[in-house]
């Protein structure tokens, strides 16, 4: 019998539906007059989040003994915002993004980011951007949404009786071996208790479809920091869920440059904790930053984990044309 693997891993209803999707996507904001830009795969950095890992690519010019080391983006974001800093408005782009080591029922190391910046926008603005495109695209699965705006306070205090901002190191160690069944140094990091006890207690037990916003400071990524109605310093982030299922990280920009390269050195100072090599600061970024980009939030959102949910389907592998194992 002959080998199927040359076949395509999903069905050709479900590329059909993949290209209504994209067709959506853009009208979408081709009525909120978004431009669409296209920015390389290919970059002189990778992304320093200890979190993702970027996969390297050797460049090799004609006729050279030895190459210089590329990465695979794993996000249009840095090149994103030096478009904003040149003064191209709010803009959007559906890009290949590649991701080292993720590859399973929900992953694959090369999939499809929707992400858009909107200028002028705070992150209320876009979250409810946010579900407005998501009522689109999750339908036949999802209508009517009922969306939940949560801060992090708020999701622990729902589900497991406790504000996690109010807690110390100790404490939050605790709270996570009472519910999570594994074995950790005792000098893990807070935020992996926090973590843990997001996808083990918190996400699962999220309402159908749900934003959680104003993250720990500590978990701020590439946001920007404010404060909540408490006093309390947060990161002015969120994330979405449905179905328990994560589909989108958006932020309220940082656009300070100093703070920034602050920030890419705290990256790699938790990657030398992790074991992970050091990541070149993106310094173009941090120019382009000093340069003057405009108040605005953006937000990344996986085309393929909204088809999964929109479809009924169980593995990425079943919304691509060629999972990794077929590639």
């Amino acid at each position: 019998m002959l080998n199927p693997t040359w076949q395509p891993s999903a069905d050709l209803t479900m590329l059909r539906a993949r290209a209504e999707k994209l067709q959506q996507i853009r009208e979408f904001f081709a009525l909120r007059d978004v431009l669409e830009v296209d920015t390389p795969v290919l970059s002189q950095h990778g992304v320093s989040d200890p979190h993702i890992d970027s996969i390297a690519a050797e460049f090799v010019p004609a006729g050279a003994v030895s190459g210089e080391t590329h990465y695979l983006m794993s996000s249009p974001e840095y090149a994103m915002k030096r478009l904003l800093a040149a003064g191209s408005g709010c803009i959007y782009q559906v890009a290949k993004a590649f991701r080292n080591g993720e590859a399973g029922r929900r992953h694959n190391p090369e999939f499809t980011l929707l992400e858009w910046y909107r200028v002028g926008f705070g992150l209320d603005a876009l979250m409810w951007e946010v579900a407005e495109l998501l009522d689109l695209l999750l339908l036949p699965a999802y209508s009517h949404m009922h969306w939940h705006y949560w801060t992090y306070s708020d999701a622990y205090r729902n589900i497991l009786g406790i504000d996690p901002l109010d807690m110390d190191d100790e404490a939050i160690r605790e709270l996570a071996l009472q519910h999570v069944d594994i074995d950790m140094p005792t000098d893990t990091p807070r935020d992996t208790w926090l973590d843990l006890l997001m996808s083990h207690c918190i996400e699962p037990a999220l309402p159908e479809g749900c934003f959680i916003y104003n993250y720990p400071a500590s978990q701020s990524a590439l946001a920007r920091l404010g404060v909540d109605m408490q006093g309390r310093s947060v990161a002015r982030r969120f994330e979405v869920y449905v179905g328990g299922v994560e589909l989108a990280n958006g932020y309220h920009e940082l656009i300070d440059g100093q703070e920034q390269a602050q920030r890419f050195g705290e990256d790699n100072r938790q990657r030398a904790e992790l074991g992970k090599p050091a990541m070149p600061a993106d310094q173009r970024l941090v120019d382009a930053l000093q340069a003057g980009v405009p108040d605005c939030a953006g937000v990344a959102m996986g085309l393929e984990r909204i088809l999964m949910l929109a479809h009924g389907k169980q593995a990425i592998a079943e919304v691509l044309s060629f999972d990794f194992s077929r590639a």
